[in-house]
């Protein structure tokens, strides 16, 4: 029988305590004992950057972390970035998923919660990104579908809305 471990965890602002495989990988916990689908999971290598999450503000490869390393600590997945209908309009999206709405930013969208949750600690860290450093930021998250070019788009969209004093990069919790 695999070795189990409790593991402790806030999860988009909601704490959780569940007892877990010990190999159990973070974006398996994610998707499959949370039910937050959002977190895709395309390569499981970490080339993809579609499972990417971010665990203490930071964005990491769901499918590289193993559960129990997350013991004490603060995820936020895609499902978690706005809320309380606080988003654009009252429509309960974050500024930069409306900017992606706005842009099209998205086809498929199977790799937009990744590519979202890599830019959130981009754009805080940097709030007026040129073209260039954008393609940078997201050089990690393969997108099939879009060029890319719509992207980039969404996310100056984003960050020049942010410039206003309406609109905030902040992460928008329920």
């Amino acid at each position: 029988m695999p070795q189990q471990t409790q593991v402790r965890v806030r999860v988009n602002g909601e704490a959780y305590e569940r007892s877990v495989e010990s190999r159990l990988l973070l974006s398996d916990f994610l998707r499959h004992d949370l039910g937050l689908t959002g977190t895709h999971v395309g390569c499981e290598h970490g080339v993809c950057g579609a499972c990417t999450v971010l665990l203490d503000g930071e964005s990491v490869r769901s499918c590289l972390v193993l559960t129990p390393q997350v013991h004490g600590r603060e995820i936020l997945t895609v499902e978690g970035m706005a809320g309380g209908g606080r988003g654009v309009d009252g429509g309960g999206l974050h500024p930069l998923q409306e900017a992606f709405r706005e842009a099209h930013g998205l086809q498929c969208g199977f790799c937009t919660p990744g590519m979202l949750m890599t830019l959130l600690p981009f754009l805080r860290e940097n709030p007026s990104p040129t073209a260039e450093e954008i393609r940078e930021a997201i050089s990690g998250n393969l997108c099939r579908c879009t060029g890319y070019q719509n992207i980039v788009n969404a996310v100056r969209l984003a960050a020049a809305r942010s410039a206003s004093p309406t609109e905030s990069m902040e992460v928008m919790r329920p």
